[in-house]
């Protein structure tokens, strides 16, 4: 099972989501860089469950508890590592699942893969594993703002048919504001409501999250096979319902001539998503991420159990309606970390 991600800059995640403790070890973090530890409880708060009523009521107060890699405040080059308690899970709302495979989930896959599965939950394969991502996503994005001042902000363009036009060139200073984190409050209000609906007819819904990294240097990325763009779709790929990633214009680009599509050298119009032949150009790197709606809803459905055999399901629990609010935050910290990777492999190599 593949836990680390990185190639300078390497985080390593452990934990169940019904275990004792989720946590992660980051190594070859630099040393003497300033740990704002407010800074990645807030961090946390912005992914903890149970923040809004269009959240899970699963209630983790998730303290991060760093036990090794920083002393008097600062990161000695040490590997980072953090512990994150569980204290709210409910293992008895999975005792239904031990014998069932739950659609849209990894149980059926994870069980054949290893022949063990952790049904409570989910274990490993669980969103709430990517709680130790974020305190590793606010450790890079210290680096990087200690570095370069480099800034990554993540807001919800679209929920189902609902969608912020042209997302990347309005004000996304009232995203925090929105319990969606869309930052348009018109459209917030919209897509509130449409997650309300989703989830009193026991259904859930997905969407997209804009993500734009402002003020990072020319020449992040490495082709031909580590490509920034590359190494950012595999990172975002690794959440949990993640369906799609574009760069820039992305599929839209499909219906341009190269006439139209082509930036040049004074083009403001970042077609490019912010990165070229794989490396950052100097514009600001603009990708969208697509999530599929959650696959744990309440209604019933058809499943197969361990035996074979279809049975009905309602899947009981607690239970986001829409992961994108939360989601917000965890695609910033696999963002960091990768832009910080890239920032570390890029003092290896200089020019020709």
């Amino acid at each position: 099972m593949a836990n680390s991600i990185g190639k300078s800059l390497v985080f390593t995640s452990f934990g169940e989501s019904h275990g004792p403790f989720i946590g992660g070890v980051l190594d070859g973090f630099p040393a003497n860089i300033e740990i704002d530890f407010n800074f990645i409880d807030q961090e946390l708060k912005r992914r903890r469950p149970g923040q809004s009523e269009l959240s899970t009521k699963r209630n983790e107060s998730d303290a991060c508890e760093i036990i090794s890699g920083v002393f008097n405040g600062k990161s000695t080059g040490a590997p980072i590592a953090f512990l994150i308690p569980n204290n709210d899970h409910n293992s008895k709302d999975y005792e239904q699942l031990k014998s069932v495979y739950r659609p849209g989930h990894a149980d059926f896959v994870y069980d054949k893969k290893y022949g063990i599965r952790d049904y409570k939950g989910g274990g490993r394969s669980s969103a709430r594993t990517t709680a130790s991502w974020v305190v590793a996503g606010a450790l890079a994005k210290l680096l990087l703002i200690k570095s370069f001042d480099c800034q990554i902000q993540s807001v919800v363009a679209s929920v189902h048919d609902i969608n912020v036009p042209e997302i990347y060139t309005v004000d996304w200073s009232q995203a925090e504001q929105s319990i969606v984190r869309c930052p348009v409050p018109a459209i917030s209000a919209k897509m509130e409501e449409k997650i309300k609906q989703a989830r009193d007819s026991g259904d859930s819904l997905g969407g997209t999250i804009a993500t734009k990294v402002t003020n990072c240097p020319v020449g992040f990325g490495e082709p031909l096979f580590d490509k920034l763009n590359a190494d950012l779709a595999k990172s975002i790929f690794s959440i949990n319902a993640v369906k799609g990633i574009e760069f820039g214009k992305g599929f839209a680009s499909t219906l341009m001539y190269g006439s139209e599509y082509n930036d040049g050298a004074l083009s403001l119009d970042n077609k490019e998503g912010g990165i070229t032949a794989g490396i950052s150009n100097g514009h600001s790197i603009e990708f969208l991420t697509a999530f599929k709606p959650v696959s744990s809803i309440s209604k019933p459905q058809n499943v197969m159990d361990t035996d074979g055999e279809i049975r009905e399901l309602i899947i009981e629990g607690r239970h986001d309606p829409c992961v994108l609010p939360r989601a917000v935050p965890i695609v910033e910290a696999m963002t960091a970390l990768v832009v910080a990777d890239h920032s570390l492999l890029n003092l290896k190599f200089t020019k020709i």
